[in-house]
């Protein structure tokens, strides 16, 4: 996922979702703003975390997907394959970037392992 688009506004990004969703992506902004310094970048497909490069973002995955979907996806980018079965996907879009899906009902979904995963793509997009 790249942050390409033109920037919107927050409330705008959320006008129609889920309400969960919104808390949802408060929970993740808290979590990442805990580790450090971190540049958010909102545009009309998803939510872009940030420091040299883009590291994290949550995304609306009713935007995409038909039926019944989880109110707000978490995606992370590590340069290593996390083999917990928390994530939904895991795929390798480029060489060594492996982007880690996960579909966020609750804020318990923010374990520790993902906040450790988090901590480890926002270290290496510094």
């Amino acid at each position: 996922m790249t942050a390409h688009g033109n920037p919107i506004p927050l409330e705008q990004y959320f006008a129609g979702s889920d309400p969960l969703a919104r808390s949802l992506y408060d929970a993740v902004r808290s979590a990442v703003q805990s580790i450090g310094e971190t540049e958010i970048r909102v545009t009309t497909s998803q939510i872009a975390f940030r420091r040299r490069r883009s590291f994290a973002w949550t995304w609306l995955p009713g935007q995409y997907l038909s039926g019944v979907v989880a109110p707000l996806v978490l995606s992370v980018d590590l340069d290593r394959f996390d083999t917990s079965p928390r994530w939904k996907e895991v795929v390798e879009p480029t060489l060594n970037h492996f982007m880690h899906h996960l579909e966020l009902h609750s804020e318990a979904d923010l374990d520790a392992g993902v906040l450790d995963c988090l901590r480890e793509a926002w270290t290496k997009a510094g």
